[in-house]
């Protein structure tokens, strides 16, 4: 059996025998107890402790007539004020009634006497320990309380194996709220976190960097002592002097008297007071009597308003009180109701009976009745205080009214066990990956939104969504980001071993054509194509395609200088001679005999060499200033894609890229031209049809290209790229020197003087006859 179950089975056993002897029969009492459909439990501290030396492990009687708490008293009739409200009320919890234990929980004793209680199986003095709790039934569904946090803490210790939900409206220290610790434990109070920040902060808006600090002893004044010491030590401010006002302590004793002679001594001009309101009242009655004055008090939200302090007789004296108190709340209604509550007859003050001890949760040996003058007052700080716990009553009813389906207009009455605390929310939880907007004033009210592609939310803020970073992606509604994968044009991808193959392929036989030419260089159909010019052309479709293997693999610096400009540059020269060439036998056999004094210029003067050197010095200037002014560099573009990474050049957009390929543009049109005007000239000179054909394939290339680049930025660009250019390279290859392989190597009977004079005859006679 594990620890808390052995103390449960202690605690168990004491109650079952402390009824057993006392308890023979029981009475009801409108005043601390209510029957309805489902009960509350209520702890209150309707009168102070009195601290004691005590012999025998029995409970506190809670009736000293000096020992009442009106504060206590304020917030006790709270609870039943809320419950009768909602037992009268049409729109809440409809054909449903609440029911409610209320129990006065002067001292530790009485607040575990109440606990256990409340944990008895339903219509029995009984606690069963079981592995699952989910299924126990405890006299009451929730409670309300207690005050204290040593107080909330035994409490929620012992509530939470049953998951029992303890919903406290003074309790604020910040170790409650670990569920881990607590999974029951809720509170209408704010945290001593906020409190401390705040306190923080007024003393670092005043400058006061030299303080003393007191606590009560408990968890509220010590926790609040250590977190105010730890953020005040992080802001540099200095704590001169700290101590605890123990329980036992009593206006002027020694250990009193020792504070205060260490406050004076400090010479600190500002000292906070962590503590609860009684032994707040003990250390202020220390002070007036120690004449501590010209001070700075900080007061916690526990004593800040409470007229338990404002009363203490000499404390005008003592100096400036400032203090940290939460938002002020009214109960509508309450007053009214206490008022009436005292004018009601209770009968006259006199001994309680046996049984109403029991009965009316109240343990004590003499009941008192009220009249108007003795009604407490309801000050600032009750009415605040009164006011969570009323707030707290509301929502357990909102979450039975839920729980139940009272929507439709009538409650189920099903049975309900503790543990089913349902959402009662203004807006449910958003969806992962959708922050919160705040509609209107209150934070719990907002809308969700997804986060846009490219962020996340952080579960630390949900209220705006965080930008992935630059190599990172998210898709839209993510509550993380993901890397973002990196990618290019790498060797060993099929479309990549297809375009080598094919160019390496072009490269042979560009390799191979130079070779049969130089075989064949003094046949008429090499010297008729070009004669040595003809290698100059094959060394260009060489070096442009060259170039082509530098759009594989990541782009590096070389790569990115060489590989356009090494096409566009060889892709010139070789159009360069192509023009020149249809030029000059356009020239030759249709213009020679009318100009011969420009022809025999033209020959002397080296004019088609003059022209390719001209033509191909354009196109490497303009390459040259292309690379020194618009460097193509390697890149990673991430707006291409939001998943990825695209490791590309910066070719493509430059003007210098644009202009080099413009040039060649002029030269493959001129080429067209030439061969065009050439379609009549004799058959052995005639290519108008195969470049022609060339030209055209190198044209419908490049515009599927740039169609294809205005609506797809991907990895695949630069196989784009290269088919095109590949396309270009190999279309005016084919077209201008394939045809004369195919003679050379097929066709040997064409290839010689006989028949290329006879062809040369046959184009005098047509054009003379025409």
């Amino acid at each position: 059996m594990s620890l808390p179950a052995a103390h449960l089975v202690g605690l168990q056993l004491s109650l079952s025998c402390c009824w057993a002897l006392s308890c023979h029969s029981t009475e009801t009492s409108a005043d601390f107890s209510l029957p309805g459909d489902y009960l509350l439990a209520g702890l209150f501290p309707l009168h102070s402790d009195c601290p004691g030396v005590r012999h025998w492990p029995t409970v506190t009687l809670c009736d000293r007539p000096d020992s009442f708490n009106g504060h206590g008293y304020h917030l006790f009739q709270a609870m039943r004020f809320g419950i009768e409200e909602i037992n009268n009320s049409t729109a809440l919890l409809p054909n449903v009634t609440l029911g409610y234990q209320l129990y006065d929980v002067c001292s530790e004793s009485a607040n575990v006497y109440a606990t256990l209680n409340v944990l008895s199986l339903l219509g029995t003095h009984h606690i069963e320990i079981r592995a699952d709790p989910s299924h126990y039934s405890p006299a009451a569904l929730a409670v309300i309380g207690p005050d204290t946090t040593n107080h909330a803490a035994t409490t929620a210790a012992l509530l939470s194996h049953f998951l029992v939900p303890l919903i406290s409206y003074e309790a604020s220290s910040v170790t409650l709220g670990v569920k881990r610790h607590y999974p029951s434990f809720l509170r209408t109070i704010p945290s001593d976190k906020h409190q401390v920040e705040t306190m923080v902060l007024l003393l670092q808006s005043f400058g006061w960097v030299w303080i003393s600090v007191v606590g009560s002893d408990g968890d509220y004044g010590q926790l609040g002592v250590q977190a105010l010491e730890e953020q005040a030590t992080q802001q540099g401010i200095c704590v001169a002097f700290k101590d605890i006002i123990p329980f036992s302590a009593r206006p002027g004793d020694e250990r009193m008297q020792g504070i205060m002679h260490h406050l004076a001594r400090a010479r600190t001009t500002v000292v906070v007071i962590f503590s609860s309101r009684q032994l707040a009242r003990v250390f202020f009655e220390s002070v007036v009597l120690a004449n501590l004055t010209a001070k700075v008090w900080i007061a916690s939200e526990d004593w800040a308003i409470s007229r338990h302090i404002s009363n203490v007789p000499g404390i005008q004296g003592i100096g400036t009180v400032l203090g940290v108190a939460i938002q002020q709340r009214l109960v509508p209604g309450l007053k009214e109701f206490e008022e009436a509550y005292v004018q009601a007859d209770k009968g006259a003050p006199g001994p309680c009976s046996r049984t109403s001890e029991c009965s009316s949760n109240q343990l004590c040996r003499e009941c008192r009745a009220f009249t108007a003058e003795q009604m407490p007052t309801l000050g600032a700080f009750s009415m605040s205080s009164a006011y969570n716990a009323y707030r707290a009553v509301y929502a357990v009813a909102h979450g039975l009214h839920q729980l139940l389906g009272c929507a439709s207009g009538a409650c189920s009455r099903d049975r309900v066990y503790p543990w089913q605390v349902p959402k009662s929310v203004c807006s449910s939880d958003c969806l992962e990956g959708h922050q919160r907007v705040i509609s209107g004033f209150y934070h719990c009210c907002f809308q969700c939104v997804p986060c846009e592609a490219g962020s996340f939310l952080n579960k630390s803020d949900l209220h705006s969504c965080q930008p992935c970073g630059k190599e990172e992606w998210a898709p839209a509604g993510s509550e993380t980001c993901f890397p973002r994968t990196v990618v290019f044009l790498t060797w060993h991808e099929t479309i990549s071993w297809v375009l080598l193959a094919a160019n390496t392929l072009l490269l042979l036989l560009v390799t191979g054509t130079a070779g049969l030419f130089a075989w064949h260089l003094d046949t008429p159909v090499v010297k008729s194509a070009g004669g040595r010019l003809c290698f100059f052309m094959l060394g260009s479709l060489a070096g442009g395609s060259c170039g082509l293997y530098g759009f594989f693999g990541e782009p590096t610096l070389p790569t990115c200088l060489l590989r356009q400009s090494l096409l566009a540059l060889g892709f010139a020269i070789f159009l360069s001679c192509l023009t020149i060439r249809s030029f000059q036998l356009v020239f030759i056999f249709k213009f020679s005999a009318k100009v011969p004094t420009f022809y025999r210029a033209w020959v002397q003067n080296h004019g088609p060499g003059l022209f390719v050197v001209i033509s191909s010095m354009a196109q490497l200037l303009i390459c040259l200033t292309w690379l020194a002014v618009w460097t193509p560099l390697p890149t990673r573009e991430y707006q291409r894609f939001p998943q990825l990474v695209v490791l590309d050049c910066t070719e493509a957009n430059s003007p210098g890229f644009m202009l080099a390929f413009a040039y060649n543009g002029l030269l493959s049109v001129s080429a067209f031209a030439c061969s065009y005007l050439g379609k009549d000239l004799p058959e052995n000179y005639n290519e108008a049809k195969c470049v022609t054909f060339s030209l055209l394939l190198n044209f419908v290339s490049w515009i599927a290209f740039f169609t294809t680049a205005s609506v797809y930025q991907g990895k695949y660009l630069p196989a784009v790229n290269v088919l095109a250019a590949l396309s270009s390279l190999s279309g005016g290859f084919s077209g201008y020197f394939l045809p004369k392989c195919y003679v050379i190597l097929c066709r040997p009977d064409l290839n010689s003087t006989e028949h290329f004079q006879a062809s040369i005859q046959e184009y005098t006679r047509r054009c003379g006859s025409t």
